[in-house]
């Protein structure tokens, strides 16, 4: 009965398509992700020769801070959540922990007081949270890129297939169905780029970000020197300048990127959704599966509706992370602390939409009597071609007399041809335009459609 009690449908209906985020946004993935943060700068600590008072560590001691962060289990998330419930503190629930785990050690036991050594709770959560975020990107970038290769596939198979183009609605000059993939395909991979190039940052500083009990403890160690190795020793952008917080202005331009390629998808789903409507589109049928209780013919474009509103969801979720992390009161409030736990629901609506729109890609069938038949009854979109040969001719008015034969009607090729036939232009020209049809009017969207990459 859990799932059907659960208050969220990612932890309910959906819980097994975003089980790939689990490990990462859940509270279990955050703890985790604290003690390898400890154990690490406790390592680091070892490793510093100022610090003599951290001898360097042996190879079993190593082996078992090693053991302790890469062996964490859910047992282990549970004692801390047992030691929380005494402290009331999160964070000071997982140092005891890790006190506790090493006590078996002399070595270790010895400098158990240097575990979560100068430093603030936010010292070890900003880089927690930067691992998750490292971690969740790539969950994501995969199922984006399932996304973009099954796009340019798309765009490589129909490069050649004549799709009238629907500008506000309305019948317009031809593309192929190819290029209309690929000029999503190469949206999604631009911004997809910018994404990836977003490096997750972090700090180890402090209360106020200046190092002061350090300086104090141990003035002959080059602490920022010693900070910045360690940051980027977890594959982490180090932050040289900060509050008691790392201002998360990294996370913004990462959840406006996320947003920006979900946007991206959006349009394609509404997009794919009308041209289904139109017939050019077909849905293979799945065994078993029933379109309307109803009514019994239909084969509804669900999977890109669900990926629409839940691309939504995980929209209106990133514009307030956003929106609200940056800004803390001063050198610190705790506003970030409760915000920065629904990283997760963002990130897994947006799992959960890439899933049902890949399931949707990989349904379509392409229609070609209704495509074949609008190009068919649509020769007025040549007026474009007509007026423009017409303007390197230097006929007068060529705009204005295309307008008065073509605006709003419905032509045929008889007649648009004997305009054509009397036009003062060279017989070339003519021959070029009297060749002309809806289908072969596409432009290079072949070319373009097979340029874009997979």
């Amino acid at each position: 009965m859990e799932p059907l009690l659960s208050l969220s449908p990612l932890d309910g209906r959906y819980s097994a398509k975003v089980d790939a985020l689990r490990s990462i946004f859940s509270e279990f993935g955050l703890i985790r992700r604290r003690v390898t943060v400890e154990i690490a700068w406790l390592s680091a600590l070892a490793e510093c020769p100022d610090i003599a008072e951290v001898p360097s560590l042996s190879g079993a001691d190593l082996a078992l801070l090693d053991a302790l962060a890469t062996g964490f289990t859910e047992a282990d998330a549970q004692e801390i959540k047992r030691i929380e419930s005494t402290t009331n503190h999160d964070v000071k629930a997982v140092e005891y922990f890790i006190k506790s785990a090493i006590s078996t050690s002399p070595t270790l036991s010895a400098i158990s007081e240097f575990v979560h050594f100068a430093c603030t709770s936010e010292d070890i959560n900003n880089l927690s949270h930067a691992l998750m975020l490292r971690d969740g990107h790539h969950v994501l970038r995969n199922a984006y890129a399932e996304i973009h290769d099954a796009l340019a596939g798309l765009a490589h198979e129909h490069a050649a297939r004549p799709l009238l183009s629907r500008t506000h609605g309305q019948s317009a000059t031809p593309t192929t169905l190819g290029k209309e993939m690929a000029n999503v395909a190469a949206r999604l991979k631009r911004q997809c780029g910018v994404a990836d190039s977003i490096r997750s940052m972090g700090k180890m500083n402090g209360a106020v970000g200046n190092y002061n009990a350090h300086r104090v403890a141990y003035p002959e160690v080059d602490w920022p020197a010693l900070s910045e190795k360690f940051v980027t020793s977890l594959g982490l952008e180090w932050n040289s300048h900060t509050t008691q917080i790392e201002p998360h202005d990294y996370m913004a331009e990462y959840f406006d990127a996320i947003a920006r390629i979900n946007v991206i998808l959006i349009d394609f789903s509404r997009d794919i959704w009308s041209y289904i409507s139109l017939g050019y589109f077909k849905q293979r049928l799945v065994e078993g599966e029933v379109g309307s209780s109803t009514m019994p013919h239909k084969v509804n474009p669900i999977d890109f509706e669900n990926a629409e509103g839940n691309f939504g969801l995980a929209n209106a979720v990133l514009g307030h992370l956003s929106a609200k992390l940056p800004i803390s009161r001063l050198q610190r409030d705790l506003t970030d602390s409760t915000v920065l736990r629904n990283m997760g629901v963002a990130l897994g609506y947006t799992l959960l939409a890439l899933q049902s729109l890949k399931r949707g890609i990989e349904k379509l069938e392409v229609s070609e009597a209704p495509i074949e038949a609008d190009l068919d009854s649509s020769w007025e979109v040549l007026g474009e071609a007509i007026q423009t040969v017409m303007r390197r001719y230097g006929v007068p008015e060529p705009y204005e007399k295309l307008k008065a034969l073509t605006r709003g009607q419905q032509l045929d090729a008889d007649t648009l041809q004997r305009f054509i036939l009397n036009l003062e232009i060279p017989e070339e020209a003519k021959e070029r335009l009297m060749s002309l049809t809806p289908e072969t009017y596409v432009g290079y969207a072949p070319e373009l459609a097979k340029s874009v990459t997979d």
